[in-house]
């Protein structure tokens, strides 16, 4: 009730004209296109009933939903570890240093992100899990009794060496954009600052330790806040390399119901719930 106070009639010609395009759409593809609508059957793609042992079970969207949490989480974290490395190195008094972080970030940010992604899968994250023996090591897991918390934390674990090469391909993606804004976060404490730490005797480690990164990081939350929002949209990149998110899903699904335009819009529905929440919870943290 509150919130419907505050709109200005100029925020009810906006809902109004959003209104009759989501009409217009509707009414464009019914008749145009001859297409016939099928809600009713979407629900059971999220969250199906299973008649032989009488329980709910995540379906197709509700498990690609899943594993772009998981995916964007474990990218996240790295992404950000990775970032900070990057930004540091940025501003690193070594010269040779700073050419290769700069020249890490330079290619990354000019690449488009579908290439990037083939290329570290091909070339990184493949040949590393095949180093690493991931996949031997998931299908004992999967194939053992006690894997309640694997499963859990990490969804299948038949499907985990994809798991671990999507978080891969897109943390070393992110972690450029991450580095960026870390950079920009050391580089906006005033110099007066790291001065009067190095009069006072700390050293490089010490002066950032205790001086730069404690302010640094309260200017880079809301920008890396907006990035891992950007990331989880970023996400469905991954879909190109067989990770099955939630992009991929929806793929199956309309490849096996041909529920074109509801399966793609309950889709953009759940990023949107995802995104939408994140920036409001951010926006409460800044405050």
């Amino acid at each position: 009730m509150r919130l419907l106070k505050r709109l200005h009639w100029g925020d009810w010609l906006i809902l109004a004209v959003l209104l009759s395009g989501a009409i217009f759409f509707a009414f464009q593809t019914a008749e145009t296109l001859n297409y016939k609508w099928r809600w009713h059957l979407i629900p059971n793609y999220i969250l199906g009933w299973h008649t032989r042992r009488q329980e709910w079970f995540a379906n197709l969207l509700l498990q690609g939903l899943a594993v772009t949490v998981r995916i964007s989480i474990c990218a996240s974290l790295l992404a950000v570890l990775l970032g900070v490395i990057l930004g540091l190195a940025r501003t690193s008094r070594n010269l040779t240093v700073r050419l290769l972080a700069r020249t890490y970030v330079e290619l990354l940010r000019n690449i488009p992100p579908v290439v990037v992604v083939f290329i570290f899968f091909f070339f990184l994250s493949q040949p590393l899990i095949e180093a690493l023996g991931l996949e031997r090591w998931a299908r004992g897991i999967a194939r053992s009794e006690n894997n309640a918390v694997w499963v859990f934390v990490f969804g299948d674990m038949r499907l985990f060496p994809q798991l671990v090469a999507g978080t891969i391909v897109l943390a070393l993606f992110e972690s450029a954009f991450v580095g960026e804004i870390v950079r920009a976060g050391i580089q906006a404490v005033p110099n007066g600052q790291r001065e009067a730490a190095r009069s006072i005797g700390m050293n490089y480690w010490q002066e950032m330790r205790y001086i730069v990164l404690p302010q640094a990081i309260r200017k880079v939350i809301p920008p890396l806040a907006n990035q891992f929002i950007s990331l989880i949209k970023d996400s469905s990149i991954v879909s190109l390399i067989s990770v099955q998110e939630l992009t991929f899903k929806t793929l199956e699904l309309v490849a096996s119901t041909r529920l074109i335009f509801e399966a793609w819009l309950t889709c953009a529905g759940f990023y949107f719930l995802i995104c939408f929440g994140l920036s409001q919870l951010f926006s409460r943290l800044e405050e």
